[in-house]
C-alpha cells in the first residue's frame, strides 16, 4: 500500500484502507467510503467494507462529534485531504504512473 503514501493526503487512505480491512470505521475509513466511487473509478481496489455506510458523509461528521473539538473544521479538513489525493491520483494515471 505504500503507493499511496507519496501523494497528497495519501496516509490518510493508507490507514483508512488498513481499518476497512479490520472491519473498523475510523475516521480515515469513513474518508475511504465518501470517496469510494472515484476511488475505484481511478482503479482502485476498495474493500468491500467501503460499501457498508449509507450515508459516509454524515457518518464520519458524526463521528468527529463524539470526538471533540471542532468538528465541522476538522471535517472540511478531510475532505480537502480526500480531494486532493484524488486529484494527485487522477494527474498519476494520466501520466501513466
Amino acid at each position: 500500500m505504500s503507493q499511496y503514501r507519496e501523494l497528497p493526503g495519501g496516509d490518510l487512505i493508507e490507514a483508512g484502507l488498513a481499518d476497512l480491512r479490520q472491519g473498523e470505521f475510523t475516521a480515515e475509513a469513513l474518508l475511504i467510503a465518501i470517496g469510494a466511487p472515484r476511488l475505484r473509478g481511478a482503479g482502485m481496489a476498495l474493500p468491500a467494507a467501503a460499501d457498508e455506510r449509507e450515508h459516509p458523509e454524515m457518518a464520519l461528521y458524526e463521528y468527529l462529534c463524539r470526538e471533540g473539538g471542532d468538528a465541522y473544521s476538522r471535517y472540511n479538513a478531510y475532505i480537502r485531504r480526500l480531494v486532493s489525493f484524488e486529484r494527485a491520483l487522477d494527474a498519476t494515471r494520466k501520466r501513466g504512473g
